[in-house]
């Protein structure tokens, strides 16, 4: 079950829009700040591989190895959105996980 990205609109498909910032460049890897405008299936790695950078361990998408427990690095850090009863904006931030030493360098 996997998506599929195309480079120009196309009969049948869906739009997906995600705005994405560099946070944070190490030697191999990049942070980024994902703003999704669509929720589209797999969307965020989809399209993170089909401009050539795969999450880390995301073997689906193209990512060379897989991580030791299996995972990938992708990590919902702040989620917000509109309470669809009381319309109170909630916002929910997670902490970085710690048990990964790219997270950890990430953070600082």
């Amino acid at each position: 079950n996997k998506a599929i990205v195309f480079p120009k609109p196309t009969e049948g498909a869906k739009e997906a829009i995600l705005i994405y910032n560099i946070v944070k460049s190490l030697d191999n890897y990049l942070l980024l700040e994902i703003d999704l405008e669509t929720g589209r299936h797999h969307q965020i790695r989809a399209q993170l591989s089909k401009n050539g950078t795969p999450i880390k361990g995301d073997l689906k998408y193209g990512s060379p190895r897989s991580n030791p427990d299996g995972g990938i690095h992708l990590h919902a850090r702040k989620l917000e959105f509109i309470h669809p009863v009381t319309k109170e904006n909630i916002e929910i931030t997670a902490p970085v996980p710690q048990n990964d030493a790219i997270w950890r360098a990430c953070e600082g």
